[in-house]
């Protein structure tokens, strides 16, 4: 050990013997920094060789290893929860078997974030490995917590006869940790059999919709005693009707009302706005009506709380609007506009939507409701990008392009939130709809082109391919924008005879055989062209002309046939198919007709038909698919 804190460059004077004294009882830590030690220069420490024999030996033998002291496990629990959200439970595994390496047991709080985890990742048999876990007698326990997360699972997993197995367990007293029932653990179980209900929308799943219902109907009689001690029955039936509310059969939430009177029980507006909305979904409208009254009714007897509020009145509007009842629209609108409801972003947007769908696209009462939720200076009530959209889709169909392109302005200077990809290519179409319904298809095709310009391509089957198709019809072939992308390995210049099919390939009929000659021909072959003797093409004969055997093919043949020299450019070629709806082009040499369509004695050097047009375009889609 060197020397600490000396003022001069002199040599060490001998300790004295009072300081070796203190050396052996080992005052000073071993494993303090020498820099902490500042001793005067009469208490200097020797050198380490002047230590005594049994101080070394004793500090030469290495100690026992110590406990690792108690970890604070937060920062694990959080760990856990933050891999939860991402889904990953296999990583929750192995870090907590790492933990367990190294603290040993883990406590209760640490394993149920465990159990959360493999029940939000849809894992209810490891959540039940888990929890055995804990309640063997070597684990950390189970707690109240620990039951309703293993309830919520086997109630999510639909594994109802396991849950209730458990409930009666802990009923009687029989289960691990002996926890109380609680309303905790049956709100727990039925909530999730709610959401189990909301996840069978399906047709598929109508009758499992069924049955978590009956499921729910049969926990709360069975266990209601134990809501009713705790003054909790009128939330537990507000459970029930809004899982009636999201089933295949919403009326069976009245049944839950007549029970809800029968018990006398005083609803609260999550009850009637619940009931409601059930009513609306099942098209009554008239008992939403006689609910609302009955809400306002009893609201002026004892307490406002029970007033109707913005979720009630947009809940009656969407039921309206769904029946297009204009005339129950207005008078709902009249009625929250002179009530003390709070008019928010939603219920204007809910007012909007209401008029649009009844029809009504310009009126006073639309007016005043685009004017009130664009109010610009207040930035809770600026519209979000949903109602322009819902104004557009109104407008583009009755072809008004001015409004279309006003709101799509005020769509970006006056709208809250982000604007989409999305939103923007749907701005777009509504563009190029409103255009065409106007009958302005320059302004469609100036649209369209900045579309395929922004994108690499869209599909037909979407709402920008039917839109474009239509500017295609209108535009022709020749004018057509998106001609370089429906074949991308054709020019519209080049020329005809590049793509056609070759007159032999062909195979054209005589003139003069008869029908019954050649039938079987039509099996394959829409149209067939036909040549004279001297090989000049005298005309085309079609399936649907093939009505006499023994008749001569030139009795039934149409000529002269459609004709296209061979320099024509394929673009021209298609839009005669296309225009004329013709099902065939005889290619003939540029010498033999003088630009005209028909000739009644062409020699043919090919043909281009629909077949080949289909050909090309099937090759495009192998190449884009590539």
């Amino acid at each position: 050990m060197h020397c600490c804190a000396l003022p001069f460059l002199t040599p060490t004077p001998p300790p004295s013997p009072a300081v070796q004294e203190l050396t052996k009882a080992s005052v000073w830590p071993p494993n303090l920094p020498s820099r902490c030690l500042s001793l005067p220069p009469c208490c200097s420490l020797p050198p380490a060789s002047s230590f005594p024999t049994e101080s070394v030996s004793r500090r030469s033998v290495k100690s026992p290893m110590k406990p690792h002291p108690s970890p604070n496990l937060r920062r694990l629990t959080s760990r856990i929860v933050e891999l939860s959200r991402r889904r990953q439970l296999r990583q929750i595994f192995d870090e907590v078997e790492l933990a367990k390496r190294r603290y040993g047991r883990l406590n209760t709080i640490v394993m149920n974030a465990v159990m959360e985890a493999c029940v939000h990742c849809g894992d209810v048999g490891s959540a039940r490995r888990v929890f055995d876990a804990m309640a063997h007698p070597d684990g950390c326990g189970v707690d109240d917590i620990s039951f309703g997360i293993l309830l919520k699972g086997l109630g999510e997993a639909r594994k109802v006869d396991e849950a209730f197995e458990i409930l009666e367990s802990i009923e009687q007293g029989s289960a691990t940790g002996k926890p109380q029932l609680s309303a905790h653990l049956i709100f727990g179980l039925l909530n999730s059999l709610m959401e189990a209900v909301f996840c069978c929308q399906s047709s598929k799943s109508k009758l499992s919709n069924a049955g978590d219902m009956r499921r729910a109907n049969g926990l709360i009689a069975r266990y209601n005693f134990v809501l009713r001690e705790k003054g909790q029955s009128l939330l537990l039936y507000n459970m029930l009707i809004k899982g009636y509310a999201r089933s295949d059969f919403p009326l069976g939430a009245l049944a839950v009302w007549d029970e809800i009177v029968r018990q006398g029980l005083k609803p609260d507006k999550l009850t009637y706005n619940t009931l409601i909305f059930v009513c609306v979904k099942s098209g009554r409208t008239d008992a939403a009506l006689q609910l609302l009254a009955e809400m306002k009714e009893e609201a002026e007897k004892s307490t406002c709380e029970l007033i109707p509020d913005a979720v009630t009145y947009t809940t009656l509007l969407k039921g309206f609007g769904d029946n297009k009842d204009l005339l129950s629209v207005i008078k709902i609108v009249e009625e929250m506009k002179f009530s003390k409801v709070f008019i928010d972003r939603t219920a204007y947007t809910a007012m909007v939507d209401a008029f649009l769908a009844c029809g009504s696209v310009k009126g006073k009462y639309l007016s005043e409701v685009q004017v009130n939720s664009n109010a610009v200076k207040y930035s809770n009530l600026r519209p979000k990008p949903h109602l322009y959209l819902s104004l557009m889709r109104a407008f583009a169909l009755k072809g008004d392009l001015d409004n279309v392109q006003k709101l799509n302005i005020r769509l970006w200077s006056d709208s809250t939130g982000s604007i989409s990809p999305s939103i923007q290519a749907e701005v777009d179409e509504l563009l190029m709809e409103a255009a065409i319904n106007n009958n302005q298809v320059g302004i469609a095709k100036d649209i369209l082109s900045k579309i395929t310009t922004k994108k690499e391509g869209f599909s037909w089957t979407s709402r920008s391919g039917m839109i474009a198709i239509k500017v295609e019809a209108l535009l022709g072939f020749t004018g057509s924008v998106l001609s370089p992308r429906i074949l991308p390995q054709v020019f519209v210049d080049d020329p005809v005879e590049k793509y056609m099919t070759t007159i032999e390939e062909a195979r054209p009929l005589l003139a003069s055989i008869t029908l019954n000659k050649a039938i079987m021909r039509f099996s394959k072959d829409s149209a067939v062209p036909v040549v004279d003797d001297w090989g000049n093409c005298v005309g085309i004969v079609y399936r649907t002309d093939c009505k006499k055997l023994d008749a001569p093919i030139s009795s039934m043949m149409r000529g002269p046939p459609p004709c296209v020299t061979a320099s024509t450019s394929i673009g021209r070629a298609i839009d005669l198919l296309l225009e004329r709806r013709y099902q065939i082009l005889v290619v003939v040499r540029n010498t033999d007709i003088y630009q005209t369509i028909y000739s009644f004695s062409s020699r043919p050097v090919g043909v281009f038909s629909l077949e080949n047009l289909s050909r090309l375009t099937h090759i495009s889609s192998a190449m884009e698919e590539k």
